[in-house]
C-alpha cells in the first residue's frame, strides 16, 4: 500500500493564510516522511482566485530539505508552460538535493487562462510536452547538445535522471506515456489497461496491475459530524473551482460535482472521507496491498490546527495498525 501526503497551497479568503499554510506544509511533510509514508504530492495551477501553487519545484526543494526519504512527485507540473531547459536545470537540482527522490510528473494542462498567461497555445500542449520530455532527456545527460540551432549544455547531471510520469485521463495520453515516459500517472486511476496493453506490444516491460486509488481526502476524527460542518466551505470551494475550470476549457462542466455541490451528495460519493480511527483502519483493508491511502490535510485553506488533529490521531490510533511491518520497525 501507498501512503500519500499532497499538497496545493490553495488560500482561500475564509481559510488559512497562504504563510501559515506554507509552513504548516513542510512540518506535515517533515512528519510524513518520519511516520514512514512513501510519497508527497505536489500540485501546480496558475492564476487563481486562491493562490493554488504555482511553483511546485520550488516546493519540492523546500521539502526536499525538510526530509530523508519520502519520493517528491509533482502531481502535475504543467510541462508546455515551462522553457525546457531551465526546466531541466530546475530539476536536476531538485534531484541533487534530495538525493534521488524527484519523480517528475508531467501534464499538458487544460486552463486557457494559464497558457495566455505564458503566451502559449493551447493547441500545441501535446507538442510542446513531447518536446520538453525529449529536451530533458538529452540535458540530464550532462553532455553538451544541439537545441534551436546551437549548443547547451545543463549541469548538474542528475545521477540517477528524475522518472518522468505523464499524467492525464485520456486514453491517448495513457498510450503515449508508455512511448515517452518512465510511468503514467492517472489522476483517478483510469486507462491502467491501456497503458499497460501498449507497453507489453512495444515490448517494454510489463507495469504490472494499477494501483487502486482511495479517497481523495482523508479526515480522522471522533466527533464526524462537527468535522463535515468545519469542511463545508473548503469542500464546496475545492469542487466548484474545478467544475469551473473545466467549464472555461471545455464549455462544460466535468467531475462528480459539475452540476452543483451537494454536501450531502460528497458525504454519500466516497471521494471525501470523514472516519473514527476504527474506520480509518477499515479503510486501508478496503483498499488492500495495492491501495493509495491519500492525505490532503490543508484541503481549501483548511486551518492548520485543525488538519494536525486529524494527522496526530492517524498517528497515534491507525498508524500501528496500518503500517507496513517494515516501516513499523524502522528508528
Amino acid at each position: 500500500m501507498e501512503f500519500a501526503i499532497s499538497f496545493d497551497l490553495r488560500a482561500p479568503s475564509f481559510g488559512g493564510a497562504a504563510p501559515d499554510l506554507y509552513a504548516a506544509a513542510l512540518d506535515q511533510c517533515a512528519w510524513a516522511d518520519e511516520l514512514g509514508f512513501d510519497v508527497v504530492g505536489i500540485a501546480e495551477h496558475h492564476a487563481t482566485d486562491d493562490g493554488y501553487l504555482p511553483s511546485p519545484l520550488v516546493f519540492a526543494a523546500a521539502a526536499a530539505a525538510r526530509t530523508r526519504r519520502i519520493a517528491l512527485r509533482t502531481s502535475v507540473l504543467l510541462a508546455p508552460l515551462y522553457h525546457p531547459l531551465k526546466l531541466a536545470e530546475d530539476a536536476a537540482v531538485v534531484q541533487v538535493l534530495s538525493g534521488g527522490r524527484l519523480l517528475l510528473g508531467l501534464g499538458a494542462g487544460y486552463r486557457p487562462v494559464e497558457f495566455a498567461m505564458f503566451g502559449t497555445r493551447r493547441e500545441d500542449r501535446k507538442e510542446r510536452t513531447n518536446r520538453v520530455i525529449e529536451v530533458l532527456r538529452r540535458a540530464w545527460t550532462g553532455e553538451p547538445f544541439e537545441w534551436e540551432g546551437r549548443s547547451v549544455r545543463v549541469t548538474p547531471a542528475p545521477d540517477p535522471p528524475p522518472p518522468i510520469l505523464l499524467g492525464g485521463s485520456h486514453p491517448a495520453v495513457a498510450r503515449r506515456a508508455a512511448h515517452i515516459a518512465d510511468g503514467y500517472f492517472p489522476p483517478q486511476g483510469e486507462n491502467w489497461d491501456v497503458y499497460r496493453a501498449e507497453c507489453l506490444a512495444i515490448g517494454k516491460p510489463d507495469p504490472g496491475e494499477g494501483v487502486h486509488l482511495g479517497p481523495v481526502f482523508v479526515h480522522v476524527t471522533h466527533d464526524p459530524d462537527r468535522a463535515w460542518e468545519v469542511l463545508r466551505p473548503h469542500v464546496e470551494h475545492v469542487t466548484a473551482s474545478y467544475a469551473a475550470w473545466t467549464r472555461e476549457a471545455y464549455g462544460r462542466a466535468a467531475g462528480p460535482f459539475a452540476k452543483g455541490v451537494s454536501m450531502d451528495d460528497v458525504r454519500r460519493s466516497g471521494a471525501y472521507r470523514v472516519v473514527t480511527p476504527e474506520q480509518a483502519i477499515a479503510l486501508a483493508g478496503e483498499l488492500g496491498p495495492r491501495g493509495v491511502y491519500h492525505f490532503t490535510p490543508l484541503l481549501g485553506g483548511l486551518d492548520p490546527g485543525f488538519a494536525w488533529e486529524s494527522l496526530r490521531l492517524f498517528e497515534r490510533e491507525v498508524w500501528p495498525h496500518v503500517a507496513p511491518r517494515a516501516r513499523r520497525a524502522s528508528p
